[in-house]
């Protein structure tokens, strides 16, 4: 065991270098040019924060693993000397909830402060956004904590007589206690009115992760259902609606010409834009036009990058187009690999915990099995199924976010990615990194059985007092798969259709 424990421990530092330097990489890569050589502490948040998200989504399998360090020990206190993974569990969504709710809208507030401005100001007027919404937050979770921060347990209150040790047991299905008297002490055979309710406080910190899970859960619920179908059907249908052939020189100069014209008018609104901010004409007309610009903005920039795909230059026009084919094969094909997996994971909820009691363990059995062909084969596997769900929420995230009314997502692009968009990203998939270990922790609770995580997300998370009506009656999963299932739809109806640019300016067919 001990050997065991020591190599777990090691394999979870090299994984969290593994983490940090993608994190790095991610940075460097997707960051846009302005922000080359200053914006350090966003950066810094940033690669801070998306460790954190994906570690957290790896503690689970980790926790998996840690459980099977003492599975085959032969005395009672082994699992005293394995990782303490509760600890760990409630110290990273701690972090993690300091950083959606305070560092990292400090830093965007920091970042998108008026550059005229001196660092003193700018910090200064984060810094009271900030407050005031941690003094809110603070008011509203210490009430709610003292009012309802209770879980109630079901439990069943159960008796028997006591006799001196015999030197025969004579136990049966119509005898299952001590004595002749009528006694409940079996919770198979006892009545309804043996059910009783055990109130208990949650400690503070389970409290604060549980309510960061609802409100990750109602993202997660709306953007995971959305992008498990969105993820592959996305892939397959880009593949559909590719480029078929490269377009003449004379249409490449009739649509360079019309872009050029709408970048000038947009660099003009911005102008204007700018100016009325300076004057402290910041109304609600004034956040209208500015979001109707970064949408054309948004417009503008697909139609440059269509426009540079459909007409390659330089010396290797050619090959540039070859990796254009090849890529969108490659999305074709990884969109058929993850249509199986989304159908996979359907599949499961639907059979593991929609339908009482399970028809089958189905994926659990599946991770159990490839446990016994090779010891972190299942582990790996059932990571990547975590891995894969927090990929549908972005997706989703991506698909749905710029037609919400109450937010604005910010896109992620290759080289071309302010901070601040990298911010709000990185606070959305923290937030819903609970939720994705949340419903993992259920959704493979058989395989994850007897858990640091499905103790916190398991039994306290489900009789909190208040919320556990919700996890009672499956809503989050039932709106999950009701979308999945529109969104489905949907792309069998209108996904194969060679979509329409929505900006003002198209390119020549």
């Amino acid at each position: 065991m001990g050997d065991f424990n020591l190599a777990l421990v090691i394999v979870a530092i090299v994984v969290c270098v593994i983490v940090f330097i993608s994190s790095i990489y991610l940075l460097v890569n997707y960051q846009h040019p302005d922000d080359a050589n200053q914006a350090y502490f966003p950066k810094f948040v940033v690669v801070f924060g998306l460790s954190i998200a994906m570690i957290s989504i790896l503690m689970l399998p980790a926790d998996v693993a840690n459980r099977h360090a003492c599975r085959h020990s032969i005395y009672n206190g082994a699992c005293n000397l394995t990782l303490p993974m509760k600890d760990l569990w409630l110290a990273v969504y701690i972090v993690d909830a300091i950083l959606v709710f305070f560092i990292i809208p400090f830093a965007m507030f920091f970042y998108e402060g008026d550059q005229d401005k001196t660092l003193g100001k700018r910090i200064k007027s984060a810094l009271i956004w900030v407050v005031t919404t941690a003094v809110v937050c603070a008011l509203v979770l210490g009430i709610l904590y003292g009012v309802i921060g209770k879980v109630d347990f079901s439990v069943r209150h159960l008796s028997s007589a006591t006799t001196t040790f015999p030197t025969s047991w004579q136990f049966s299905n119509n005898q299952p206690c001590i004595g002749n008297t009528a006694r409940q002490c079996s919770a198979y055979t006892a009545n309804a009115a043996s059910e009783k309710t055990w109130t208990m406080r949650t400690t503070f910190p389970e409290y604060v992760v549980a309510l960061a899970t609802i409100v990750g859960s109602v993202l997660f619920t709306i953007f995971g259902g959305v992008g498990i179908a969105s993820l592959p059907l996305g892939l397959i249908t880009a593949f559909i609606r590719r480029p078929k052939a490269v377009i003449t020189r004379s249409q490449y100069i009739k649509e360079a010409t019309e872009l050029g014209k709408k970048a000038r008018e947009l660099k003009k609104a911005a102008d204007s834009l700018h100016q009325e901010e300076r004057s402290g004409a910041k109304g609600r007309k004034w956040r209208k036009n500015v979001k109707a610009v970064e949408k054309e903005l948004l417009q503008l920039e697909e139609d440059v990058n269509l426009l540079e795909e459909v007409y390659p230059q330089g010396e290797k026009a050619e090959t540039a187009w070859a990796f254009t084919v090849l890529g969108y094969l490659a999305k074709f094909i990884l969109g058929i690999l993850g249509l199986i997996v989304s159908v996979a994971w359907i599949a499961h909820i639907i059979i593991y915990l929609l339908v009482d009691p399970p028809l089958s363990p189905f994926l659990n059995e599946v991770f159990i099995k490839l446990d016994d062909v090779w010891g972190l084969l299942g582990t790996a596997a059932f990571a990547f199924f975590c891995f894969y769900l927090l990929l549908a929420v972005i997706a989703g995230a991506m698909m749905l976010g710029l037609k919400l009314i109450f937010i604005t997502i910010h896109p992620m692009k290759w080289g071309a990615t302010l901070m601040n968009s990298f911010l709000f990203n990185v606070g959305l998939i923290l937030l819903c990194s609970i939720s994705v270990i949340q419903f993992c922790a259920t959704a493979f609770g058989y395989y994850a059985q007897a858990t640091a995580a499905q103790e916190i997300f398991g039994h306290t998370l489900q009789s909190l007092r208040g919320i556990k009506y919700l996890y009672k009656y499956n809503v989050f999963q039932i709106g999950f798969v009701v979308l999945a299932g529109l969104t489905f739809i949907y792309y069998i109806a209108f996904g194969w259709r060679r979509k329409k640019p929505s900006g003002r300016f198209q390119l020549s067919t």
